[in-house]
């Protein structure tokens, strides 16, 4: 197993907020919370490596420098 970890931009928009994880292209989700986005967007983002995975794709890695900048990350254990 390896775990991975990601960047998740998170940003309101008018009665809810968008989320998404850039690295993973197409991996979006939202929630009418910030914290119901953050949790759909991990829902997200674990069925979107899975897939992946199954379908013997690699797994894009984030830059070191991009997670330590970032204000919000998600970790994943594949």
């Amino acid at each position: 197993m390896k775990t991975y970890v990601f960047r998740v931009v998170i940003e309101p928009d008018e009665d809810r907020y968008h989320a998404e994880i850039p690295a993973l292209p197409g991996c979006y989700s939202w929630g009418y919370t910030y914290e119901e986005a953050l949790r759909n967007i991990k829902e997200a983002a674990e069925l979107w490596v899975e897939t992946l995975a199954e379908d013997g794709e690699p797994i894009p890695e984030e830059d070191p420098k991009v997670i330590k900048a970032a204000p919000i990350t998600l970790g994943l254990v594949v």
